[in-house]
């Protein structure tokens, strides 16, 4: 996993992409408090754990693929 940092609220997920569609993203802080989109959903009355993403990550993440420092790479055996 490679870390990648939200270019909006700063916080940084570890990531993995096995191909264009799948995307594995771990948390390393508490999204309710560190992202505002989470933090504005869960205001709403939205629970964090059932918020996939925010939409600002999900940008970074392709910006981070786009300039080759996060490659997207086969599922081995070993990571299943």
């Amino acid at each position: 996993m490679r870390p990648v940092e939200c270019a909006t609220c700063g916080n940084q997920v570890l990531c993995e992409k096995f191909s264009t569609a799948h995307t594995s993203v771990q948390w390393t802080a508490d999204a309710a408090v560190v992202c505002a989109e989470f933090r504005d959903r869960v205001a709403e009355g939205g629970t964090a754990a059932r918020i996939r993403t925010c939409r600002a990550l999900r940008t970074s993440i392709d910006r981070a693929v786009a300039d080759g420092s996060l490659e997207v790479g086969p599922l081995e055996a070993a990571d299943v």
